[in-house]
């Protein structure tokens, strides 16, 4: 654990580096984006902030331990950001799937949220990156064939997986109001999936037998773990405000996916799906609770022109290939955990 003592800027420092803080840094995205911006000079120091050191800090990286959850969170970031002399936060602090404690949820992902944007004003930190997600959109039979950044964010209420981001998302435009001399861009994420992402859909998709709705075949939009960590790279070398969706190409309907990845699909009626979704979210059996059934019936797919225009995105990987990748790892996961199984 580094202590604000021992680390002061260095002197000899260029003048054009950039000095990135990263909350979230022990996440997948936190490790992969600290990874990425090891290797690029422009970037003169990382401030890594996580309750744990991420594997991929490297001489760049100072870490401190930061408990978002805390009430003294706010003072921490504050004298974190100020004697590092942060200029870039990237706020990737943000669960990858439902808690089952919804207090700590929203402890972490709204009023976090509010800490690290209250130190940033009081640090004078100016541009901020964040971290946000297409599902906030909602799935609803009304969705337009593709939704715009303008497009309000209907999701499920009740559901504390989105409403603490959506809480985020307001506290991030209230930081960046026009006129403030503040910068802050926010990264929609389709679903994200990979051959190393361990996330709700993963878990979702490593089922033998996938449950759907019957009568329900919503067509699907992903981003491939190394795109989502480009988009955000983008973002920290392009100072660019605004909010941009940030998907792979293409779409798959859902009956595609469970056949590409190698599973079996198990068509219920709704009520049965959100009864057996409801049992197993209760006995900590599934990583999805039953306000997920409205994805696995209407579509919630993204425009994504304004990351192309606007940002300079162009996902490498299309919605298929992220599938593919996705199977392919979890294929030989399959035959590892078959080869450790007693005979």
């Amino acid at each position: 654990m580094s202590t604000l003592a021992s680390f002061r800027p260095k002197t000899g420092l260029a003048t054009t580096s950039r000095v990135v803080a990263i909350t979230g840094s022990a996440t997948f995205l936190g490790r992969h984006v600290i990874g990425i911006l090891e290797d690029d000079f422009r970037v003169g120091r990382i401030v890594s902030l996580d309750v744990e050191e991420p594997a991929t800090a490297g001489e760049k990286t100072r870490h401190y331990d930061a408990d978002l959850t805390l009430q003294s969170a706010q003072r921490r970031l504050e004298e974190v950001f100020s004697t590092e002399r942060v200029d870039t936060v990237v706020h990737l602090a943000f669960l990858s799937r439902p808690a089952h404690s919804p207090t700590y949820a929203h402890e972490l992902e709204s009023v976090g949220t509010m800490h690290v944007f209250n130190a940033c004003r009081r640090a004078e930190v100016r541009r901020v990156i964040m971290q946000s997600m297409t599902l906030l959109y909602g799935a609803h039979p009304t969705n337009p064939n593709h939704l715009t950044e303008g497009h309000p964010l209907r999701a499920r209420r009740d559901e504390a997986f989105f409403w603490d981001k959506i809480e985020a998302e307001r506290e991030a435009q209230r930081f960046g109001t026009p006129g403030s001399g503040r910068l802050v861009t926010v990264l929609r994420l389709a679903p994200i999936l990979g051959p190393t992402v361990d996330s709700y859909l993963t878990h979702y998709l490593s089922l033998r037998v996938v449950p759907t709705v019957l009568g329900f075949d919503p067509l699907l939009q992903f981003v491939h773990e190394a795109d989502a960590v480009a988009a955000f790279k983008l973002a920290v070398d392009r100072d660019i405000a605004g909010v941009f969706n940030v998907a792979g190409e293409g779409v798959l309907p859902l009956s595609k996916v469970v056949k590409l990845v190698g599973r079996v699909r198990l068509p219920l009626i709704g009520s049965a799906t959100r009864s057996l979704a409801s049992v197993l979210w209760a006995t900590h059996a599934s990583t999805l609770p039953s306000t997920f059934v409205d994805y696995l019936k209407y579509a919630c797919v993204t425009d994504t022109e304004r990351a192309q225009k606007q940002l300079g995105f162009t996902s490498i990987h299309t919605t298929r290939e992220a599938v593919i990748d996705y199977a392919s790892a979890q294929h030989l996961r399959d035959v590892e955990l078959l080869s450790e199984t007693p005979a």
